[in-house]
């Protein structure tokens, strides 16, 4: 589900009530453990972190313009979606957030390639996602990545 906002504030007035708080949640619990660095900002039409052209001017390979996408997170129509593009591109990463998910949730697992998809309001781990934040720096996000560019 898009929201049509064209800042972080403007999103969050946008989205259902119900979902308001749990997102106003993984904002914080992300801007609290995200290494320096990375920015929030309004990446895809959804709240997001990433690294800055300042940083890395090289952006996004599927459309430079863009700066290096890192983390969104959003109100989907049926579940609110986590999407950290480590987890795709470092395999130790994912098999650590696997391992650890169950300590932290009750609920199973619901994940595509990066989206952890949370159908329960009540079930988030946000603890987890805020250590999941802190896992990669800016420096080793960007070797991740023209790393995984190359191959």
């Amino acid at each position: 589900m898009k929201y049509e906002a064209n800042s972080i504030d403007e999103y969050f007035e946008l989205i259902p009530e119900e979902r308001r708080e749990v997102l106003t949640q993984i904002r914080k619990v992300i801007s609290e453990n995200i290494p320096p660095g990375f920015i929030e900002t309004l990446n895809y039409g959804m709240p997001g972190y990433v690294i800055p052209h300042s940083i890395y001017p090289n952006g996004y390979h599927c459309d430079p313009k863009l700066p290096l996408p890192f983390i969104n997170f959003a109100s989907q129509k049926n579940f609110v979606a986590f999407y950290h593009m480590g987890i795709y591109a470092d395999p130790q990463l994912l098999e650590w957030f696997i391992s650890e998910y169950p300590t932290y949730c009750n609920s199973k697992l619901d994940m595509g390639k990066s989206c952890i998809r949370f159908k329960k309001m009540d079930d988030i781990p946000y603890i987890l996602l805020g250590q999941l934040a802190s896992k990669i720096s800016v420096e080793e996000w960007i070797s991740i990545y023209e790393n995984k560019l190359k191959s």
